[in-house]
């Protein structure tokens, strides 16, 4: 699998999700730290990324989304250090990997984990 992790995350998510051997980069690294969510959207489509983030906003721009289909996790945690969120990461990869790997929306809070198929129907 392949991540983005998107500017309000801090850049120790993708260092630890490379340390689980996955492919992460943070925007900031692939020169995206200025880019709008929409740039940052055809970035990970492009890429085939799954864009990891406690952004709003990209739920509603990949369900809205009818050329591509980009996973996003969204990350809803009260207590969102580094260390705490990607314990939480690694338990949605553990359930949520084939969702994400056809195209999802996973919503993570600290009790619950949500998983929304893509494309959302209108």
């Amino acid at each position: 699998m392949r991540f983005l992790v998107d500017m309000n995350l801090s850049p120790a998510i993708a260092d630890g999700l490379r340390s689980l051997r996955f492919d992460a980069v943070h925007v900031r690294d692939a020169g995206l730290g200025r880019a709008s969510d929409e740039e940052i959207f055809r970035f990970a489509a492009t890429e085939r990324r799954i864009i990891v983030t406690a952004d709003l906003d990209f739920a509603d721009i990949v369900a809205a989304s009818r050329t591509a289909i980009v996973s996003v996790i969204l990350l809803r945690l009260r207590n969102a250090v580094p260390s705490r969120s990607l314990a939480r990461l690694q338990e949605v990869l553990s359930l949520a990997a084939e969702p994400l790997s056809a195209g999802a929306i996973v919503i993570v809070s600290e009790d619950r984990i949500r998983i929304r198929p893509l494309p959302i129907a209108p």
